[in-house]
């Protein structure tokens, strides 16, 4: 169901700016592991740094600053202390960039986590995302609207590989969003069971 923007005509996301501690480390792992063409290099003006940039396909770009004097990463603040179904907390702060999720298509996905395993980079297990109470199934089935796969890049970076398996409805935007104010009310929600 596509739903029509009336305020702003979008064409996807331009790029996503994140900051690498090793533009050398970056380029090789996104271009040379991940396939990435490098489309674009910045040497900032008086010192500042580097602006890079990576073709992600579909028009969209991935770009990372690296400065010299950035501070170190904090992981569980600024980006998630591992990676999602392998028992890891994926809570970042308020501002932070959780993941990047990059949409790959649906019959080559099980061919892409493959080559991700032997590629070295330790995926997570597939996850295929349903509205059931843990929102994961083991296997495929009509109600999953998502598969991920989930792995990190040489600066923690949480990436994704992902494709949609269904087409939305209104029927799949239904909770009211949270306020600030919800947050306790929240918590005690994760210290009660799921039932199934």
């Amino acid at each position: 169901m596509a739903r029509e923007n009336k305020e702003f005509q979008f064409g996807g996301i331009n790029h996503l700016a994140l900051v690498c501690k090793d533009m050398a480390r970056t380029v090789d792992f996104y271009s040379n592991v991940l396939g990435m063409p490098l489309i674009k290099t910045l040497d900032l003006p008086m010192g500042m740094g580097q602006h890079f940039f990576f073709d992600i396909g579909n028009g969209d770009s991935l770009a990372f600053f690296w400065f010299p004097e950035a501070p170190g990463a904090h992981p569980g603040i600024s980006s998630p202390a591992g990676v999602p179904g392998v028992g890891k907390e994926i809570t970042t702060a308020h501002g932070s960039m959780n993941h990047v999720a990059f949409n790959v298509p649906e019959d080559k996905f099980d061919e892409y986590v493959e080559k991700l395993k032997a590629k070295g980079l330790n995926p997570s297990p597939v996850m295929n995302h349903d509205d059931s109470p843990y929102q994961v199934a083991r296997e495929m089935h009509p109600g999953v609207f998502v598969r991920s796969v989930y792995f990190q890049d040489p600066d923690g970076i949480l990436l994704e590989f992902a494709c949609w398996t269904k087409t939305f409805t209104e029927e799949d935007v239904k909770h009211a969003p949270a306020t600030a104010a919800d947050a306790e009310r929240y918590l005690a929600m994760r210290k009660q069971p799921v039932t199934a």
